[in-house]
């Protein structure tokens, strides 16, 4: 059966250990040994190779554009050299609020699928990139559904791209069947929000920027992968979270993406947001926090969790001076 898909494609793709050359990481999966888990992966590194591009690096190790970029700063994209060594940003706080479903992280370009669990069996979670929308076409937030589930998709676009396509001077058609051509790849997710779709797409490069028309849009690998696991009326929660804190032991990492451009005046409010974290990370345990090297983290954003947590005499533990107010206006996403 066919279904009307009116939203542009998303891409996905997912994490794992390094592979061999001419290889790609499978998609990460980390069991949660307890519900008290808040830091999964681990940080890897290659050396890239005389022809390759972070892009098609991004591919093989299963990141996105975004996220291997923030990682290493430094490294031209486009002819990163042969032998530079290469970040693999695979290390991820999870994000904060109930652990079930589908969890969409805007500013991350990343989701996060916790799948339901059998009496007796741990819980997991699944993760991959995504391509999320452009500004003038702003993936919504809030809470939502998986409705349908569709394979080889028949693309109908709205009006609005119709019109958008036509003045770039490249028309489209009224459907755009399965094939090599649509953009919404082989499988596609229907939200409960009108319009809005998880998908595939013909375009794996795009993956990790912000580049569709509100959709979330994934590698094609990796939507195949969660179409099989993700059932119908799976519920799905898209958030705003560029500022992430959890702990890893007795330590206490913070993770920090740029703002979405169009949020600056939200995210300038540096403290604030870092605060909050740390009192819902510290709401039954006290930690002395290096606040210098969280503003270091904050105005110049990696994607990485970084400690937060300093060991040190008890003085420590006491209300610091107010920290330096961060120059995010200037470091936003590109």
């Amino acid at each position: 059966m066919l279904y009307r898909l009116t939203c542009l494609s998303i891409l996905v793709v997912a994490l794992a250990a390094v592979p061999a050359p001419g290889q790609r990481a499978a998609a990460a999966t980390f069991q949660l040994s307890s519900p008290n888990v808040d830091v999964v992966g681990a940080t890897g590194s290659i050396h890239a190779e005389a022809d390759d591009t972070l892009v098609d690096v991004a591919r093989r190790q299963n990141v996105g554009y975004q996220e291997i970029v923030l990682a290493n700063p430094g490294v031209d994209p486009w002819v990163p050299g042969a032998g530079t060594q290469v970040l693999l940003p695979t290390r991820f706080i999870l994000p904060p609020g109930p652990r079930e479903g589908l969890i969409i992280n805007l500013p991350e370009y990343r989701l996060y699928y916790f799948p339901e669990t059998k009496p007796g069996e741990k819980k997991v979670v699944i993760t991959h990139p995504i391509s999320i929308g452009r500004m003038d076409w702003a993936t919504p937030l809030g809470k939502t559904r998986v409705v349908t589930k569709v394979t080889n998709p028949v693309w109908y676009p709205p009006e609005s791209i119709r019109r958008e396509h036509a003045e770039d001077g490249r028309p489209l058609r009224a459907a755009v069947p399965p094939g090599p051509d649509n953009p919404l790849g082989k499988f596609a997710m229907r939200l409960g929000i009108p319009g809005y779709l998880i998908h595939g797409t013909n375009k794996p490069a795009g993956v990790g920027m912000r580049v569709t028309h509100g959709c979330i849009r994934m590698f094609p690998e990796d939507i195949e992968a969660l179409f099989a696991q993700i059932p119908v009326d799976a519920p799905v929660r898209i958030i705003n979270q560029p500022v992430k804190v959890g702990w890893s032991g007795d330590l206490l990492l913070l993770e920090v993406h740029p703002p979405l451009e169009g949020d600056e005046e939200r995210m300038a409010k540096a403290m604030t947001l870092i605060t909050e974290a740390l009192v819902m990370a510290t709401k039954d345990r006290r930690v002395p926090v290096d606040w210098d090297k969280a503003m270091d983290a904050y105005e110049s954003p990696r994607g990485i969790p970084e400690l937060f947590s300093v060991t040190g005499p008890a003085e420590l533990l006491a209300k610091p001076e107010k920290p330096r107010e961060p120059d995010l206006l200037s470091r936003r996403a590109p």
